[in-house]
């Protein structure tokens, strides 16, 4: 654990919920290390390469990186039940790590995990024709599987159309991933006035402030528009430059035909997604547990601002208040809209029977609750017949678990640290992953210890893979699958071989083992 170079920061993850070491078996630290300057690294490029930066501003490396700026394909594996697994559970590639004993580590993932001492795996739904498909009034729908990553229904699924209120699930997303939930969002002129008329809003004024936290409730609950630019504005210093953000994370997601213009879905020509690229930043929307924890909360009081007293709000979406005609069992999250272009919108993310499904119905004429419900219940209605045709008992469907899968991807025992109050793992994009600890902020610009291995997490909350360049010169290397720190082992790249010793860091002007000398670039020259 690093114990020449770690100092432990002014609070652990297990110490903000009192975790007993007798109740849970790793061990999770947030640490710092020496020289970082608050965790800001140097560079991502080899220690022998050439630098040549990246359009994203990440560094190439070697022969070995993919157009993100990542080495190989990083971390895979969708999770399952939406919980998502730890890197390096997917069907990745192997890595080249070598062992201290010159074999080589095979990191590749066999893409099972172990639930009550049973191996499971993910089954693809086979989608049984002669299930009727719902007569929807939508003009475009999708029914995307989470879980297994299919499309189980599409009607014009890839045609652009108007988003409205649904934005604000990325302004959301995006807010949660910048900024802290006690941080204050002071309202500007240009945020509160710069509104369509009858748009939503929480009545605020210029210079009107609220926690992020409130922002999040009053954005998600009432859809409120200028808490939108409120928030575009804080996180992204204004609202053009959010606008960039959102569109860069829409591409991360893997969206392909998705513009945004602002961050609350009025109405604008060049404002537009498609039902499949909606459905994909509804799951990591909902990924998110601060945005599905308040998604789901059904009154929530805004403090008193400059023109009014304290404000109850209740959340606008019928599907998920039990108390109403319209809720749907087992859903997680969803995210109404409307303007006169859009139409009614509605996207919506139910966990049943093993698997996620998402739903989203765009330009609906007051249907949308409607189409929406009968489009999940034809997704179960498959999944249910898909799961007979199998075998698959609907208890251990589609590889569901209650812990963590291993993080070398072989079957082993589930402690389920990472998803029982400590923090866990969320898959951003197929190269992107984050840690979310247990105040619901992702890791950034720090280090992480959980159990007896280390992530190092950028500023851009993206575990850290490949090579980093610390301040205090030190080089450490993460596997490019599991996000790990590599220690007491040989990492071949770009032809040369580096030696990373027991605390991370690349060996320089030394010998290892008593045999194999590396120069001041830490490159094998030989034996000695």
């Amino acid at each position: 654990m690093h114990k020449m170079f770690k100092r432990t920061a002014a609070f652990s993850l297990a110490a903000m919920i009192m975790m007993s070491q007798a109740a849970y078996a790793e061990t999770i630290t947030l640490a710092t290390y020496p020289g970082t300057q608050d965790g800001n690294y140097i560079t991502t490029q080899g220690p022998t390469d050439t630098e040549t930066a990246g359009s994203n501003g990440y560094v190439q490396v070697g022969s070995h990186v993919d157009n993100s700026g990542y080495v190989n394909s990083g971390p895979g594996a969708v999770g399952n039940n939406g919980q998502q697994p730890e890197p390096g559970t997917g069907n990745t590639s192997s890595g080249t790590v070598i062992g201290t004993d010159g074999t080589q580590q095979n990191t590749q993932n066999t893409g099972t995990t172990q639930q009550n001492g049973q191996t499971q795996t993910t089954n693809q739904v086979v989608i049984d024709s002669s299930i009727a498909k719902p007569t929807i009034s939508s003009e475009t729908a999708v029914v995307y599987d989470a879980t297994t990553n299919q499309i189980l229904f599409d009607k014009n699924a890839s045609q652009s159309m108007y988003p409205a209120s649904m934005t604000k699930l990325m302004t959301a997303l995006l807010t949660v991933e910048n900024a802290s939930l006690d941080d204050t969002v002071t309202y500007s002129a240009t945020a509160v006035n710069d509104l369509e008329s009858g748009a939503a809003n929480v009545n605020l004024v210029e210079g009107d402030t609220l926690s992020v936290r409130d922002s999040l409730y009053a954005l998600l609950l009432k859809s409120a528009c200028e808490v939108a630019n409120g928030l575009a504005e804080k996180v992204g210093g204004s609202q053009e430059n959010f606008v960039a953000m959102m569109n860069q994370r829409a591409q991360q997601l893997g969206c392909q035909n998705t513009h945004f213009d602002n961050a609350s879905g009025l109405n604008s020509n060049t404002h537009y997604t498609t039902a499949y690229d909606m459905a994909l930043i509804t799951k990591a929307a909902f990924d998110n547990e601060t945005i599905r924890t308040i998604d789901n909360t059904i009154n929530y009081t805004l403090p008193a601002s400059k023109n009014r007293g304290e404000l109850k709000i209740t959340n606008g979406n019928k599907m998920l208040n039990p108390a109403n005609s319209q809720y749907y069992e087992g859903i997680i999250g969803g995210k109404t809209g409307y303007t006169s272009k859009a139409g009614n919108t509605l996207a919506t993310a139910v966990e049943k029977d093993g698997h996620e499904l998402i739903v989203v119905v765009m330009k609906s004429s007051q249907k949308h609750y409607e189409d929406t419900k009968a489009l999940l219940d034809y997704g179960f209605k498959v999944i249910e017949a898909s799961n007979k045709a199998q075998g698959i008992s609907t208890d251990n469907a589609a590889g569901t678990t209650t812990g963590n899968t291993s993080e070398t991807g072989n079957t082993g025992s589930s402690t389920g640290t990472a998803d029982q109050g400590t923090g866990r793992w969320n898959q951003v994009s197929a190269t992107e992953w984050q840690y979310i600890k247990a105040d619901g902020n992702p890791c950034k610009s720090e280090w992480l210890d959980l159990g007896d291995k280390t992530y190092w997490f950028d500023d851009n909350t993206y575990m850290a893979t490949g090579w980093r360049h610390f301040s205090n010169d030190a080089w450490y290397y993460f596997d490019t699958q599991s996000g790990a720190m590599v220690k007491n082992s040989w990492v071949i790249d770009g032809g040369k071989s580096y030696y990373l010793t027991g605390n991370g860091t690349m060996a320089r002007n030394t010998v290892i083992n008593g045999t194999y000398k590396v120069d001041a670039d830490g490159v094998y020259v030989g034996q000695v």
